[in-house]
């Protein structure tokens, strides 16, 4: 017999493998049954995504689109609301993980894999790094997997935070902005509502 404690986890597991799955009719389920609990839980997924190093698969972008269109098409949500609680989440999640780069990456970089981080995350990562120098925490942003591991590379690194901080506002506000107003104006299109999952392969890809 199952626990309550269980039973929670179960359904957070749940949420997130149907999240993974389908971003779109999961959020539209969710918003239906809880409403405006749905501003607070994608704000919770976009900051463990930017803020946890080993939940990197956790999908942002398809999110963000996904609140957007969400926005658009049921009117239950507000851009205004939205796209700054949004930005402080994901700006809370790169801090969060700039830190912990900062004091715990030596242990880090022993592991070969903790959940679903890999070692090999973190030595792309600092490539990317090393090719685009500072910038790389804004273009990293719209990069899958590398958006989670580039904050934690800057706090292992060399990067001071008053330089790491203004890297980051920019990139937190283009990446939040410019994907959840393009689901917000392209979710009136009946094309897009119907070819949802060709939009998200092409936001992985």
């Amino acid at each position: 017999m199952r626990t309550l404690q269980q039973t929670f986890i179960m359904d957070i597991i749940n949420f997130l493998l149907h999240l993974l799955k389908d971003p779109l009719a999961t959020l539209q389920d969710f918003l239906t049954h809880y409403q405006a609990l749905t501003y607070l839980v994608v704000a919770l997924i976009i900051f463990v995504e930017t803020g946890l190093i080993v939940m990197p698969i956790l999908p942002g972008d398809s999110l963000l689109f996904a609140v957007g269109l969400l926005a658009s098409s049921t009117g239950q949500l507000e851009l205004q609301i939205l796209i700054p609680l949004l930005i402080g989440a994901a700006l809370l999640g790169d801090n969060v993980n700039y830190f912990v780069g900062k004091h715990f990456s030596r242990i880090i970089r022993k592991r070969e894999r903790i959940l679903f981080f890999k070692h090999e995350y973190l030595t792309e990562t600092e490539k990317f790094y090393h090719k685009h120098g500072g910038k790389a925490v804004i273009v990293a942003r719209f990069v899958p997997i590398i958006r989670t591991v580039a904050p934690f590379v800057a706090g292992a690194g060399s990067m001071k935070y008053a330089k790491y901080i203004l890297f980051c506002i920019l990139g937190a506000s283009l990446w939040v902005t410019s994907l959840t107003l393009a689901g917000y104006f392209l979710g009136s299109n009946e094309w897009v509502k119907h070819n949802f999952y060709n939009r998200l392969n092409l936001l992985s890809s």
